[in-house]
């Protein structure tokens, strides 16, 4: 029998080395220093399109480092493999941090997740905590009409009245509508919104400091009562040719704006909005239908983006806005959808994301 005993903690301690060993299906950041010490916050990937696997690393670190927030990324994952691929709609393990979470980025593209995690947003939802939504978060979902959480597809019709249009609608004000600017052939320029000039969110930010290579995207207007416009897209023609890089030629220089219908009125691109799902406590929403990995090359969109968490959890904003330095090197690689085995083919896990520190000379 002593010989059995010793197998079996033999067995277990293996077991536990192997668990511990294997690779991390997430990345966690510790906050350093800063407002935001003791506050945690989740950030959702997964969309096949605009590297939302490579952007919420981006901001994990920034919160982290310079503000002191500590901070979960979360993937699409194949389960058999353990890699990241974002064209897998059903698989986003790390959700349950969001049991203790006080806010929560969201830049997914119609995921169709089992209800054990879909079941962690819904909780977050309910507990009336604060959301940023990012580019595709307007229609982030999209589950099978006979599954628990079909609700929250994008552009809901179904039997629940209150959830129509879906998580969208109902979190972030809308549902996917249009691409309403040139797609990788026009750019998006940030203007400061009528009446937001004096708006927590937009210290630090001058007309033209937000900038992206994605198009504007289209809403239907007006947005849903309690909503505030905060930063317009002005749509912009590319200068010169394009190109095979990230940007596809498009430059923050490219100043000059479309005439026509595209600019007449132009599109919010950053709003506020009050939320509260069914069953659950009232909160707010800052939206954005930015939020590409390449837009976060822009100091004014991340600024935007990290202001909105500061405005979101009533921390006070600095009059030059946040601090928005990049906290690594950053290469951000050009959107678009991946198709076949590409991703297989990459073979990256979430450390891989992690962005790397420059090497001192």
């Amino acid at each position: 029998m002593k010989h059995v005993s010793k197998l079996l903690v033999a067995l277990f301690a293996a077991a536990a080395v192997n668990a511990s060993a294997a690779p991390k299906q997430w990345l966690d950041y510790k906050g350093k220093k800063g407002p935001g010490k003791g506050k945690k916050v989740v950030l959702i990937s997964g969309d096949e399109e605009y590297r939302s696997e490579e952007a919420m690393p981006v901001l994990a670190g920034i919160l982290s480092r310079h503000h002191g927030f500590d901070c979960r990324v979360v993937f699409s994952i194949d389960p058999k493999s353990g890699i990241v691929d974002p064209n897998n709609r059903g698989n986003t393990p790390g959700l349950e941090a969001l049991a203790d979470a006080d806010l929560m980025f969201i830049g997914t593209r119609f995921r169709d997740l089992p209800d054990e995690q879909m079941a962690h947003i819904d909780a977050y939802l309910k507990t009336g905590r604060p959301v940023i939504g990012m580019r595709t978060a307007t229609h982030a979902f999209n589950i099978g009409g006979d599954k628990t959480y079909a609700h929250y597809s994008n552009g809901y019709g179904g039997p629940k009245k209150e959830w129509q249009g879906g998580f969208g609608k109902l979190v972030l004000g809308d549902h996917w509508l249009s691409h309403h600017g040139g797609h990788k052939t026009e750019s998006t320029v940030g203007i400061i919104a009528p009446g937001a000039e004096e708006h927590p969110t937009t210290r630090g930010i001058r007309n033209g400091d937000v900038w992206g290579p994605t198009d504007v995207y289209g809403v239907r207007l007006p947005l849903p009562e309690g909503s505030q416009h905060i930063i317009l897209g002005q749509v912009t023609k590319r200068k010169g040719p394009r190109t095979d890089g990230p940007f596809f030629g498009l430059k923050p220089t490219d100043d000059e704006a479309v005439e026509g219908r595209k600019n007449n009125p132009m599109m919010p691109v950053f709003w506020t909005k009050n939320y509260q799902v069914p069953g659950g406590k009232k909160s707010r929403t800052f939206a954005t239908t930015m939020g590409s990995s390449t837009d976060l090359t822009a100091p004014g969109t991340r600024r935007m983006l990290v202001n909105g968490a500061y405005w979101l959890l009533d921390l006070e904003i600095p009059k030059g806005g946040t601090k928005v330095d990049l906290v690594g090197e950053f290469n951000p690689s050009q959107y678009g959808f991946k198709r076949g085995d590409y991703w297989s083919a990459q073979n990256k896990r979430p450390a891989d994301f992690r962005l790397k520190r420059k090497k001192k000379n």
